[in-house]
Formats: structure tokens, sequence, C-alpha cells
């Protein structure tokens, strides 16, 4: 079995964790809304993933609702003592599957709760609060409310570590002065480079950058240069994909996520893949 930790590890809140994670947005059914099609391989995915040095996960109570963390509780429970687990709240799914904002105390203790309840957890590692001003990208516009809420949650002790997705570089300055920011998660890839100066300068600080759809999300990348880098170093797009974001910067933690234990083996092979400077500045192309 391929294991990872070659492209080395990066502090997450107060834990070293491997680079290359995983995300079980996948987990869940067809628009990340009711149960899988394959509980069975779910469970194994999580397992192998676990297995292969994967400790690091990012989850969320809003991703089914409730699927995935049920499905990682049933898989994992009780956890490796390394195994970092990172939830998001600030959303709510609708009946229809649509995503709603949630961003009440109400509604951000109850999200608490939830996961701590569903995942089997005493204490959530890390929390998330994803913005909703606009659910395709970051907007500006205040965060000091949820903020205080899940920092008070934090000084009573359900969560260790606070972070954001979704936002602006605005609204992490602003955070910072509310509590410490452990980790950003917006959407970041080899087409979608908008936060290219915002990961140089959490690097700089030490924050983590999480980039979800590191792979293109519901749209896949594609390009005939990521085709042709690929097949020139014998890998897949999506493992030259993943490993142009594990050379971008030490700060980037990965959580490429999938239901199928065949694709968890490529994407964790990624992290094998050398990418010499010529490949390098042909990746570098796709973003003019």
């Amino acid at each position: 079995m391929t294991t990872i930790g070659k492209s080395g590890t990066f502090i997450l809140g107060d834990r070293a964790v491997n680079r290359l994670g995983y995300g079980a947005m996948q987990l869940a059914g067809k628009g990340v809304f009711g149960p899988p099609r394959d509980r069975a391989e779910a469970i194994a995915v999580l397992r192998e993933a676990v297995e292969s040095g994967v400790n690091h996960i990012d989850t969320s109570d809003f991703y089914g609702p409730h699927v995935t963390n049920q499905i990682i509780r049933e898989a994992l429970h009780p956890y490796r003592d390394d195994l970092v687990i990172v939830t998001k709240v600030g959303a709510l799914r609708g009946t229809d599957a649509s995503w709603n904002p949630a961003f009440s105390r109400q509604e951000l203790t109850q999200a608490v709760h939830d996961n701590l309840r569903n995942l089997g957890l005493d204490v959530l590692d890390v929390v998330n609060l994803r913005a909703m001003f606009d659910v395709h990208g970051p907007a500006e516009g205040s965060l000091d409310e949820p903020l205080e809420v899940l920092a008070e949650l934090k000084r009573q002790g359900l969560i260790r570590h606070i972070g954001l997705s979704n936002v602006t570089a605005k609204q992490i300055d602003d955070g910072k002065a509310i509590t410490d920011i452990a980790c950003v998660q917006n959407q970041y890839n080899l087409a979608h480079r908008g936060d290219d100066a915002l990961i140089d300068k959490l690097a700089t600080d030490g924050i983590a950058y999480v980039p979800f759809f590191p792979l293109g999300g519901f749209s896949p990348l594609q390009s005939s240069t990521l085709s042709d880098v690929a097949t020139r170093l014998g890998a897949t797009p999506m493992q030259v994909a993943l490993a142009w974001l594990l050379k971008r910067s030490p700060n980037i933690l990965l959580i490429p996520g999938t239901s199928s234990r065949t694709h968890l083996r490529e994407n964790i092979a990624a992290e094998s893949v050398e990418l010499p400077d010529d490949a390098l500045s042909q990746l570098e192309s796709m973003a003019a």
C-alpha cells in the first residue's frame, strides 16, 4: 500500500498533519445530499486513507446533512491519536438540497453540537466558519458576530481552533482581532488562482491554506497543457494538479475527496510525482 509523508507536514492549529489529507464531501449522495450509493465503499475509503497515513480529514455536518460525519464515526471511531478532523459551520441544507446561510447564535451553537454528536467527539479540533454572502466565492461582509459565537464556544472547551472558509483577505484580518485563525479554506487550483498573494501572506504568518476543489470540484480541471505534462511524466492530470499544489507553498494542505478506493490511491500517489522546472513553467501558463 502506498503511504504518504514525503511532502512533509504543516501545523494545523497546534497539530502537525501530513500535507496530503482527505475531504469527505463526496461520501454523501449526489449533490452532497442524502446517503451514498455504496456505504460499505465509503467506509473502506476512509479506513484505507487513514491506514495510508492521512491524518487530516475535512468534513461538515451539512454534508448530507449528517451523512459524512456519521460515516466517519462508523469507520474510524475510536479515532487515532494523530487524526485531526476539521469541520465547518455556517450553512444549513434545505429539503430541496439548497445551501442556506446559518449565522445566528442558535444555528451556530446547534451546528457545533451536531458535529460533536455525529462525530462522537467531546471537542472539535478545528471548526471553519463558512462565509455565505456569496455561495460561489468570497464576498465582503462582516463575520464578527458569528466569530464571536465560535470564540465563546472555544472558551467553553467545545472547539480547540477556529478557521475561515470562502473569505476575503479583509475578513481574515478582521477575524484575527477576535480569535486566532488556524487555517483558511478557499477555492484554489491550477486554473483558479485568485488567492496567490493571500497564500504567500498566510505562509509568512504560519497559517495553513486548505484549497477546496483542488481538482476543479464539480467541473474537473481540463487542459491540454495539463494533459501534455501528465503524459510526459507518466502520471494522470489530476496527480499533476495535486503535485503542483504541494509544490506551490509549504503551508498548503490538500484535501482531495473521492468515494472510490481506486481514486484514493491515485490521489495519494500524487505525492510521488516530481515536477521538473520545464513542467512547472508549462503549468504556470494555465493561469494566464
